[in-house]
């Protein structure tokens, strides 16, 4: 067996509200209290300064936006800095004029950025306008290295799709980590929200046993109503969780409560999975090439 290396992960679980510096405040002490903990690198949720704003397609929204480096960066690199830590933002971010992105940036422990991802999977869903907003991300799958380890890192949508999992681990990501905000519509039927979040705690697991590694997935929690009416709003389902490289739950949050989630994660246990499970070692390259086609017939 190899030697342990244990990461303290802080996951941070928020509702958010509409008052922007509110949930930022909030989100520092969340931070903190994880740093508290022993938490060595915290991930937040998707999207996580503001309500999701998603939900309407309005181009007053824009103003949320903010070039990367700028105020956020800023501000929890700050804090990354004063507690020694590395964390996990998400960030409406503005690019160019007209050039909007949905991007995860990680700032070290000196509270410098070590890098950034741009959302590659882009929805447009009933409640989930995304296209509306984003541009699609062009900055491929590539791992974040920092102090605590190479970074796979997505975001939300992009949690459904095995080839983005599979080229973050190809290129050496030591975990899969993807600050989320998924939801229920209000005329879901319960029956389709257990089969809903089922299938995308299945999903992630999933990419979990066929990678061999860590994943960590952050959503919001709590109820945002639709600015425009036209429907109930979406009640995020938390659930915040962590799973091994054997797909195995190491911890899960609530559906509906606001909480910081501290989980072990024994990063070297990936190559000791790989050994005894070596799906790396068996795909069939040489058979793969129609992967990069829409469709075959």
């Amino acid at each position: 067996m190899s030697r342990q290396h244990i990461l303290q992960v802080g996951l941070v679980q928020q509702s958010n509200a509409a008052d922007v510096d509110q949930n930022i405040d909030l989100l520092i002490d969340n931070i903190r209290d994880c740093a508290a903990q022993g938490a060595r690198l915290v991930v937040l949720q998707e999207l996580h300064n503001s309500l999701y704003f998603c939900q309407t397609e309005d181009t007053h929204t824009f103003e949320l936006a903010e070039p990367i480096p700028g105020p956020s960066t800023q501000t929890y690199g700050k804090v990354a800095k004063e507690l020694g830590i590395v964390i996990v933002t998400s960030l409406f971010e503005k690019r160019a004029p007209g050039i909007y992105h949905n991007t995860a940036v990680v700032l070290e422990k000196t509270g410098d950025i070590a890098g950034m991802y741009r959302k590659m999977h882009i929805p447009d869903d009933p409640a989930y306008y995304e296209k509306f907003y984003f541009t699609p991300g062009d900055l491929g799958f590539q791992p974040i290295q920092t102090s605590v380890g190479k970074l796979g890192v997505l975001v939300c949508w992009d949690q459904w799709y095995p080839e983005a999992a599979r080229l973050m681990a190809m290129a050496g990501a030591e975990m899969l980590i993807y600050p989320t905000a998924i939801g229920w519509e209000s005329t879901d039927p319960e029956s389709e929200r257990q089969r809903q979040l089922d299938a995308w705690i299945i999903s992630q697991r999933g990419h979990a046993v066929a990678n061999g590694l860590p994943v960590v997935s952050v959503n919001r929690t709590g109820h945002e109503p639709d600015p425009s009416g036209h429907t109930n709003g979406i009640q995020f389902w938390g659930h915040s969780f962590v799973a091994g490289p054997q797909g195995e739950i190491l911890a899960q949050a609530s559906a509906d409560k606001a909480q910081n989630l501290l989980v072990e994660v024994d990063l070297s246990r990936s190559e000791d999975v790989r050994r005894i499970w070596p799906f790396f070692r068996d795909r069939r390259i040489d058979a793969f090439q129609g992967i990069t086609q829409r469709y075959l017939l």
